[in-house]
């Protein structure tokens, strides 16, 4: 075979079609990416209103909650004063223990598993042991 004109047009003819066709490509992975990231954008915010919504109807059942307690002591023959201190001190216990909660698994943020298995394995030669 010889390598003539018509071969190497044909091969560069061949190099540009895949070249055309890699950028198509790309630029519709790229568009999808946009696209995606545009609708988890979208269903964040929806989420996030969500969220906040929730809190807000639960704060006020919690309240309506607490409320009730309060009333249910004062018909049980404690005095309002009391009663309120009552449940402003249960609240506060609650938060403690959540608190406590949120402290404790605050240290699995930190990916301590994946940190010690980055660590580099100690040579032997390099520290030998006491004798």
């Amino acid at each position: 075979m010889s390598g003539g004109p018509v071969s190497e047009s044909r091969v560069l003819e061949d190099i540009q079609s895949l070249w055309d066709e890699l950028r198509a490509l790309a630029h519709d992975r790229f568009l999808l990416a946009a696209l995606e990231t545009q609708r988890a954008g979208k269903s964040l915010v929806g989420m996030m209103v969500a969220g906040i919504m929730l809190a807000v109807m639960l704060s006020s059942a919690w309240l309506g909650l607490m409320a009730a307690a309060v009333m249910a002591l004062v018909g049980a023959g404690l005095a309002w004063s009391e009663a309120l201190l009552l449940a402003v001190a249960m609240n506060l216990l609650f938060a403690l223990i959540l608190w406590g909660v949120i402290r404790r698994n605050s240290r699995h943020l930190q990916f301590p598993a994946t940190l010690r298995s980055l660590r580099p394995v100690p040579d032997a030669s390099r520290n030998p042991e006491p004798s």
